[in-house]
């Protein structure tokens, strides 16, 4: 299903549809500040295999994040965090800055496990515009969320399991920020 939510007020009742569908295990792409992305309610072990069965590389579990609505429960799903990588990330983080994402997270009431979407092509490495999204993915997943176009630059992933801070992948974000 292709469900157009706009990002400046995303409807409640398309949201609530979103929700209960990860609540069913179901597996939904939506757009964040950055790139679209991949999704399934972080408590849903088989939603999980799914998506890296959609990916078709179980390698592909590693490069898989969770979306939060805020850092205020992070401790509730990661090792402790000493100080200076909390506050890095208090700083730099948009926890993504786009309102359908955060509303979804947010009436959900936890996090969302999420991996970027791909383009096979070699040229435009994601896939910005929602219908070819649909095209290509509609029959692999649940819902496909019409956010609009989105942009064509990853996030920044920073690794700070041992609690120093190390820039994997510069992408969108000031990276000067998490120093």
């Amino acid at each position: 299903m292709l469900l157009k939510i706009y990002p400046e007020n995303p409807n409640p009742k398309a949201v609530q549809r979103v929700v209960e569908c990860l609540q069913d295990g179901g597996i939904v792409i939506y757009p964040t500040d950055t790139i679209y992305g991949m999704g399934c309610d972080i408590f849903k072990p088989k939603s999980v295999e799914r998506i890296t069965q959609i990916l078709g590389d179980t390698k592909k579990k590693s490069a898989m994040t969770f979306i939060c609505h805020d850092l205020s429960n992070l401790s509730d799903y990661t090792k402790p965090i000493n100080n200076n990588v909390f506050k890095a990330m208090k700083k730099a983080l948009p926890v993504p800055d786009n309102n359908i994402v955060r509303e979804i997270v947010a009436q959900l009431g936890h996090p969302i496990l999420s991996t970027s979407v791909k383009d096979d092509d070699e040229v435009i490495e994601y896939t910005t515009d929602p219908e070819l999204i649909y095209e290509r993915f509609g029959d692999m997943v649940d819902i496909v969320i019409d956010g609009g176009y989105g942009d064509n630059v990853p996030s920044t992933v920073v690794n700070c399991v041992d609690g120093d801070i190390e820039v994997v992948r510069e992408g969108k974000g000031d990276i000067d920020l998490l120093y």
